[in-house]
């Protein structure tokens, strides 16, 4: 028997990187899971990949509309919820001088406003002993060149899980975070990170980093399977730092 057997989680972000490694990873301990991401034909094509077990909602995690939304058809699916991992984020690298309202907005839309309303609006679902992941990144307490709103906005999360970890307490629910380190994911390529680009990149990269590499989506999904299974049953309100120990560094 699986991990998560007879369980039902969501991610969001679910369709592509670190977030579609969870699912795959949740799926394949039990876990029945709704995957949530902004574009139909990413989301259709994840969903595909997945299977039987995963069925996907579109919309954009920066609208309240959306969280609503996903909880009635969470709600229609499964009744319940045990694992909510609250994974989408979006990063504008750019010095703090050149940012715009609409770029500060975008960023604390999307890795900020939206975890906080994607928890509560999904918390009447959640099952007594279930575990919430918040994806945040080392950026939150390494300083990276040109980074400040996005890690402004990742240290934001990081104070609600610490919060949520006690004020849902009463509910045996665990509130847990996700610190990726480098990963190589598509996220790269949003970044700029031109294919040609890529390996000179990944070198430099790998350079800063104590092991020597990027991590894979895959190793970000087990330290995720970890924090939603119960093998981290008395574990709450950690940051789980998954980067080969560049916050060291």
């Amino acid at each position: 028997m699986g991990k998560l057997q007879g369980k039902t989680a969501v991610v969001t972000g679910g369709n592509s990187g670190i977030g579609y490694a969870a699912a795959e990873a949740f799926i394949a301990e039990g876990a029945r899971v709704a995957i949530l991401g902004r574009r139909r034909q990413a989301v259709d094509a994840a969903v595909a990949r997945l299977g039987a077990a995963a069925f996907g909602v579109v919309g954009d995690v920066a609208d309240l509309a959306t969280h609503a939304a996903l909880a009635a058809e969470v709600r229609e699916r499964f009744g319940a919820v045990d694992i909510y991992m609250a994974n989408a984020g979006m990063n504008n690298i750019e010095p703090s001088a050149a940012v715009s309202v609409g770029s500060y907005d975008a960023q604390f839309g999307t890795n900020t406003r939206a975890v906080f309303f994607g928890v509560t609006g999904v918390l009447p679902l959640m099952r007594d002993g279930g575990s919430i992941i918040v994806t945040s990144s080392i950026a939150s307490a390494k300083v990276l060149e040109n980074h400040a709103v996005y890690a402004g906005s990742k240290a934001a999360v990081e104070a609600f899980a610490r919060a949520w970890a006690l004020e849902f307490k009463s509910r045996r629910i665990r509130v847990n975070v996700l610190s990726p380190g480098p990963t190589d994911t598509p996220i790269l390529e949003k970044l700029g990170v031109a294919e040609a680009h890529r390996p000179a990149f990944e070198q430099g990269m790998a350079s800063l980093i104590p092991l020597g590499r990027l991590a894979q989506s895959s190793e970000l999904a087990r330290a995720a399977l970890f924090l939603a299974s119960d093998d981290s049953s008395f574990i709450t309100g950690v940051n789980l730092r998954v980067d080969g120990g560049i916050a060291l560094t």
